[in-house]
């Protein structure tokens, strides 16, 4: 049964033919594609097109889907196409490649110092079950800008590997690194901002 394959037994059979392996596919992998491209581009409508996109696209081109990363990473690196697509239609910028747009290498000289540094007055483990924490989150994640959004959705939220989060966004694996440590620091900032004890503050030094 459909239900039962792996996705590479599934993804086989579809590209034999089998289009009931294909469906059970979508069916495994449709939330997480729309949870990803919802968390991109804030907007539902957007989202289901790229998902809805991205679907289509994987059946276009399942007969040269060579294996070697699993279908979900190729999936998302899909969609991640798809979405980012649209991000720059949305700044009327012409269609350029992803490393155009992503801009150029990022070095760890670049990472900002953060301004407000506290300890926070409950532990991480307790705010992050909070309805109250999951929605500062999603204010914080919209604040980050293109460059920093997608390179922490696949790597922390997805799991995609340092690797597979530059193929994905057609970066190099030195970029993911430096992104991936500006958007932690940003998110870590914004949410000590509402978390943190006043009281036991410290001062930031910039010296380094």
């Amino acid at each position: 049964m459909p239900g039962d394959a792996t996705d590479t037994e599934l993804v086989r059979q579809a590209k034999a033919g089998d289009l009931a392996a294909f469906e059970a596919l979508v069916g495994r992998h449709e939330q997480r594609v729309f949870n990803l491209a919802q968390r991109m581009l804030r907007n539902c409508h957007d989202a289901e097109d790229v998902t809805q996109q991205a679907f289509i696209s994987a059946m276009e081109h399942l007969a040269g889907f060579r294996e070697e990363a699993s279908f979900s990473t190729w999936l998302l690196r899909i969609a991640t196409h798809a979405a980012l697509k649209i991000l720059r239609k949305r700044r009327g910028l012409e269609m350029v490649s992803l490393e155009e747009m992503t801009g150029p290498a990022e070095g760890y000289d670049t990472v900002p110092h953060p301004e407000f540094i506290a300890d926070w007055r409950e532990s991480p483990e307790r705010l992050v079950h909070q309805n109250e924490t999951q929605r500062l989150l999603a204010e914080a994640l919209d604040q980050l800008d293109e460059k920093h959004r997608p390179v922490f959705l696949l790597r922390d939220v997805e799991g995609l590997s340092v690797k597979e989060t530059a193929d994905a966004l057609g970066i190099s694996e030195a970029n993911v690194k430096v992104r991936l440590l500006r958007a932690r620091l940003q998110l870590r900032e914004r949410l000590t901002l509402a978390f943190g004890d006043e009281t036991r503050r410290l001062v930031a030094k910039h010296d380094h």
